[in-house]
């Protein structure tokens, strides 16, 4: 599985010491655990923020914090790529300019308010300045495309978790594994809400590509 930022504990089976994801797990701190503690009726709390897990289309808000990651997960597959991309939006839910849009080709944002943390074939990460936001920004949208003939469907389910500063310890959760013939989703959005923030889980799909999701937030993309 993906060691990702919701991963709460680690249970190690006999060799798993030797793991080669065994270094990120106590450069985290992760609990781990023998196989015995499976059975245990009751689990000692680990002193960890506690994890809301959110159905498509609820929202919670965001407690205070300078900066937010939105991450997304998947099973990686042979036959695609899955690019994590980003859109800080105006009131009118678009962007001010071409450069608002955050994807693999432009990593941040001018200001480096929104910026793009590519981990690898099978996670990426939206990372948010909240702080720093410019005023006219009402709201960041984070959306996934898949680059191939892959739907999401055939994907599978996309984990997404968002947690304060670089998202390793999180804060809410979600999966969304509804997906049919959609080759792109918006996954989450990052919105204001009075004097702070919320967070929306989408799970919303298109069947077109990720050039027609990003004209459709008033990016100008060439042919």
């Amino acid at each position: 599985m993906n060691l990702s930022a919701g991963v709460t504990d680690v249970v190690a089976l006999e060799g798993g010491e030797v793991d080669r994801r065994m270094e990120r797990v106590v450069r985290l701190e992760v609990p781990v655990h023998d196989v015995e503690w499976r059975k245990a009726p009751e689990r000692a709390e680990t002193g960890r923020m506690s994890t809301t897990v959110l159905p498509r289309g609820a929202a919670i808000d965001l407690p205070r914090a300078d900066r937010w990651t939105v991450g997304a997960s998947w099973v990686q597959h042979a036959a695609c790529e899955v690019d994590v991309v980003a859109f800080a939006l105006d009131e009118d839910g678009q962007v001010s300019c071409d450069e608002d849009f955050v994807f693999y080709g432009a990593a941040e944002t001018p200001d480096g308010t929104v910026r793009l943390a590519a981990e690898g074939p099978t996670g990426q990460a939206i990372v948010i300045d909240l702080a720093a936001l410019p005023e006219a920004v009402r709201t960041v949208t984070v959306a996934a495309a898949i680059d191939g003939d892959l739907t999401f469907g055939e994907l599978g389910a996309v984990e997404v978790v968002t947690g304060p500063g670089d998202g390793e310890r999180a804060h809410a959760q979600a999966t969304l594994d509804a997906g049919t013939t959609e080759r792109t989703m918006l996954v989450a959005e990052v919105y204001r809400r009075g004097p702070g923030w919320r967070l929306r889980v989408v799970g919303q799909g298109y069947d077109s590509g990720l050039a027609a999701l990003a004209r459709g937030f008033g990016v100008d993309v060439e042919e």
